[in-house]
């Protein structure tokens, strides 16, 4: 396979988001001003002549709003019969007059109203654009769509194929650079096209059991660096986040065509296949500006991105298809448990750093090359955790894959104090000295054997007092297995020596920056010999034993068992304390040269 895929996808917005504040301004609000509507509809025009100029074909998504619209909805039906663009429906924009008086709310996030209003408003959305165009869509979609939603619409709407389901790290980050006032959580899901399982949305399904029965594409293709480290709204391939987020210069901006270049070498790691979307509303493209961005820069930044489009479909680097078309790819194309791989570089603030990113139905995770390959990042899909969310729960607003290491939202190695963040790294010791491969930068290479994903990193060179060590570190990603393999070997040592290495995974859970409760946390030591157990209750506790067989902690909150194993090894446990609600689990093994410590880390559901 040989194919970079594009989704463009526009929505005639009546009522875009920020917009109606700006257009009546000064003025009492008024959702159905004739001003708002007609300059939204106008900039949807645009949007779609720009992208039909390129021979760029669009899904339109429809919204609840636009359906009443008569103009709006000629216009979807004469551009699926000119340009072959797909009539959608999106459950964005559901704000306007109609939806206010039967509702009597102003919330417009779909995933956060009641089981029993969301299942109302899906069949009125759906009931609506079955009137107006005479057959109900192939594709829909949100910000998020849960899995409780999405199996209702499967359920009684089955021509849905496709839905923007997810976006990529929306979460505190975004909460934080959008003044505390983004009151909903999406982080921990994957960043390219997915088959949700039925348990949760953001959890693969590793066979057709577990299948929802949609294919899920991303809200946006984020950078994959940038968005980790900050808020991704501002690093996406949608032209405006990146005037968003200010990374032009004299109205040019060469972030936007290497982002989706990056994308494009994605094929490198996923088998030739490659994919891009673009999900735009009319707000983005508002008269008075946007940001501090004037209204014609922000019309130059589009049509100059679509024209990169259209440059790499005529070179035939390029695919554009529709929602329902590519969902169609995707199936013929990708099996349940082939995985996402993205070794990512660094394009924006000019350093050598490379992140690796893996996700497949058993876990995604995170290796950070700039701190010696540590894993910064790891959610257990394997234990695909239901998490209802919305009005009538006890989550009205995280829809976030819970985490066991999460490197910005609990320190990672450096911390201020004496504690410990969340990380999976390595420590070398000799003659009393103790170096964290996470202080050796380092780079890595990509390569597959048989159904084997294999992360190479460069070799790194420790020096003690009386002793230089090179070590190289190797990860094994097996398909299907829900384990990765750990390869620590000593290539070198400047004279006979015997180092000791501590295999180790400091982790907890959550999906915020603040601890949750750990006492329901069962750590396990199991020996050749001996078992031992701490029931975590914060207080500093440690054990260990020799030929250890796994370490484990049993984690009842998110349905998670995490556990170590090596072979020919000792292990430890540790608890951690109040002001550092963290547990460890550990391997140890001392090592000459040319000798490995080879260690597995696996994911499995409590229940």
């Amino acid at each position: 396979m040989d194919a970079f895929i594009l989704n463009v996808i526009h929505r005639p917005e009546m009522v875009p988001e920020y917009a109606e504040k700006i257009t009546g301004h000064g003025k009492s609000e008024n959702i159905s001003r004739q001003s708002l509507l007609k300059e939204s509809l106008d900039i949807f025009k645009l949007q779609q002549e720009i992208a039909h100029k390129n021979g760029i074909k669009t899904t339109i998504q429809m919204t609840y709003a636009s359906l009443f619209n008569d103009e709006a909805v000629e216009l979807a039906k004469e551009h699926h019969k000119l340009y072959g663009d797909e009539i959608a429906l999106s459950l964005l924009g559901l704000p306007c007059k109609e939806f206010r008086e039967k509702y009597k709310t102003k919330d417009f996030c779909i995933w956060m109203f009641s089981y029993e209003d969301k299942k109302a408003i899906v069949d009125d959305v759906f009931t609506k654009f079955y009137e107006c165009f005479g057959f109900y869509p192939y594709s829909t979609g949100s910000y998020y769509m849960d899995a409780e939603l999405i199996s209702y619409i499967k359920s009684k709407y089955p021509s849905i194929k496709c839905a923007v389901a997810t976006c990529f790290e929306e979460g505190p980050k975004a909460y934080h650079t959008c003044n505390n006032s983004w009151y909903t959580f999406m982080d921990g899901g994957p960043w390219n096209p997915w088959i949700p399982s039925k348990q949760n949305t953001h959890a693969p399904a590793k066979d057709k059991d577990e299948d929802i029965g949609i294919v899920a594409i991303p809200h946006l293709s984020r950078d994959l660096l940038a968005c980790f480290d900050g808020n991704g709204s501002n690093f996406g391939t949608h032209p405006q986040n990146v005037l968003r987020g200010m990374i032009y210069v004299n109205d040019q901006y060469p972030y936007l065509y290497n982002l989706i270049d990056q994308y494009r070498s994605l094929k490198k790691y996923n088998r030739g296949y490659a994919y891009n979307m673009m999900f735009v509303g009319p707000g983005w493209m508002n008269k008075k500006g946007r940001w501090e961005a004037s209204y014609e820069l922000l019309v130059k930044s589009y049509e100059d991105g679509m024209a990169y489009y259209a440059k790499l479909k005529k070179e035939g680097k390029l695919i554009d298809m529709t929602m329902s078309e590519f969902a169609d790819f995707y199936r013929s194309n990708k099996t349940y448990t082939q995985p996402e791989c993205a070794l990512w570089k660094d394009i924006l603030y000019g350093s050598n750093k490379q992140l690796f990113w893996y996700s497949d139905p058993f876990l995604r995770t995170c290796i950070d090359m700039n701190q010696g390959g540590a894993i910064i990042d790891l959610r257990p899909y394997a234990a695909k955790i239901k998490r209802e969310i919305g009005i009538g729960t006890s989550n009205v607003h995280d829809a976030s894959y819970p985490y066991l290491l999460q490197s910005m939202y609990r320190a990672g190695y450096f911390t201020h104090y004496a504690g410990e963040g969340t990380i999976k790294s390595c420590k070398v010791s000799f003659e009393g000295e103790e170096i964290d491969l996470c202080l050796c930068r380092t780079k890595a290479t990509f390569s597959e054997q048989g159904s084997t994903r294999i992360l190479t990193l460069d070799p790194v060179e420790i020096v003690f007092s009386g002793l230089s060590v090179k070590i190289q570190t190797t990860y094994y990603f097996e398909e299907g297995s829900s384990q990765i393999k750990i390869k620590r070997q000593i290539l070198e040592m400047s004279r006979p020596a015997q180092i000791e290495i501590n295999e180790y995974i400091t982790a907890c859970y959550g999906t915020t920056e603040y601890p949750e409760d750990m006492t329901q946390i069962k750590l396990i030591l199991n020996g050749k010999k001996d078992t031992q157990n701490i029931d975590y209750a914060y207080k500093c506790r440690e054990a260990y034993i020799q030929q250890l067989t796994s370490a484990q902690a049993i984690i009842p909150p998110i349905n998670t068992v995490l556990s170590v194993s090596a072979e020919q090894a000792d292990g430890y446990i540790k608890e951690g304390y109040a002001f550092s609600p963290m547990f460890t689990l550990g391997i140890t093994k001392t090592l000459k040269d040319k000798e490995e410590l080879v260690s597995w880390l696996r994911l499995e559901k409590v229940d």
